[in-house]
């Protein structure tokens, strides 16, 4: 067989506020790959199928001096991420050909393994769409279901907030609290979200674009748990809308990725007046604990349609900046998954 264009998404310079699609990151279609014929070496070799793009990337693209739980891009090189490819190819001997693998892909179409470092077989005994396993049931749905039983404490008839409930993230969590008998708060940043949320369970669900949250939480709360993945003005709001001994859980602050810090909390001291216990968390930290549970639950779950979600799908590898930019705006409609290839 001829060599084939082998695309690749180039992370091409330090964005100062939102990474720009062309700028930030640039689809590169220099390099070719003959898949018949390119050497192994005792490895193996993927195709890329699906892409996660998730919101945390922003904090990897910044200069590799700066230190965080996360390794940073490198400009020159490509981006990597949770994906989901199937092997075409393999001398390894613990890979077959049609495998399909989960875990940490470069973000391009073709792609040589030496080992299974950062990646694990998938089974999908439920014959279950690909995209799931970076989604549902990959890295999202695995926040929200790990650090909800580490850090939730739920009891029936309590009340949590969810913020950016019509996410990945926060929609699995709508719907475990929902199955905990809680009273769940919704916000998102458009009524086409709020609707999905309404659908999944909310019992309150507002946009936060066109109604205030204070006024929401003053009305429906005290709030005994409160999923942060915005931080700032609403982590303020919910501070102060808090119950004595209140949870919080703070998944992430996405309102200060791409300005470079979070809006200042005022409300801060109703850690100490309340007595609220304040959980972060990085994921891969829970894994030992819950990985087996959560693969035992959700699978079934979500195959019968117990477990709601929705997609936000882009066509092409060379989608990658767009969904990127989206994500971190919140234009994205759902979770956001770039489709390069079919099986």
């Amino acid at each position: 067989m001829a060599p084939v264009t082998n695309g690749r998404i180039i992370f091409n310079s330090i964005p100062e506020g939102f990474p720009v699609p062309g700028e930030t990151t640039v689809y590169d279609t220099s390099d070719t790959i003959d898949i018949d014929t390119v050497t192994l070496d005792g490895g193996y070799l993927i195709k890329t199928l699906e892409l996660s793009i998730d919101p945390y990337m922003r904090g990897r693209m910044r200069a590799p001096s700066k230190k965080s739980y996360s390794d940073p891009y490198f400009v020159g090189k490509p981006l990597n991420g949770f994906g989901v490819g199937a092997v075409i190819r393999s001398e390894h001997p613990e890979v077959q050909v049609g495998d399909h693998l989960s875990g940490y892909l470069d973000h391009q179409q073709y792609i040589i393994k030496k080992d299974l470092k950062g990646l694990q077989k998938i089974n999908n005994s439920y014959n279950l769409p690909w995209s799931t396993f970076i989604g549902v049931l990959g890295m999202p749905g695995k926040t929200s279901y790990m650090a909800w039983k580490e850090f939730s404490h739920a009891k029936k008839g309590e009340t949590v907030f969810v913020s950016t409930g019509a996410g990945p993230v926060g929609s699995l969590v709508i719907q475990l609290a929902k199955r905990d008998g809680l009273k769940v708060i919704g916000s998102a940043g458009s009524d086409e979200k709020v609707k999905f949320m309404k659908e999944i369970g909310a019992d309150v669900a507002f946009n936060y674009k066109t109604t205030k949250t204070t006024e929401v939480l003053e009305k429906e709360g005290p709030i005994d748990i409160y999923w942060d993945n915005v931080g700032g003005e609403t982590l303020d709001a919910a501070l102060n809308a808090a119950n004595i001994y209140g949870r919080f859980i703070e998944c992430g602050m996405i309102s200060g990725y791409n300005n470079g810090h979070s809006t200042g909390i005022k409300n801060l001291f109703q850690v100490v007046a309340k007595s609220l216990t304040v959980s972060g968390f990085i994921i891969f930290r829970l894994e030992a604990k819950y990985g087996d549970e959560f693969y035992k639950t959700l699978p079934p779950l979500v195959a019968s349609g117990e477990i709601k979600y929705t997609e936000d799908v882009y066509n092409g590898l060379d989608k990658v900046g767009d969904a990127i930019l989206a994500v971190q705006k919140g234009t994205n409609k759902a979770k956001a998954i770039v489709h390069v290839a079919d099986d």
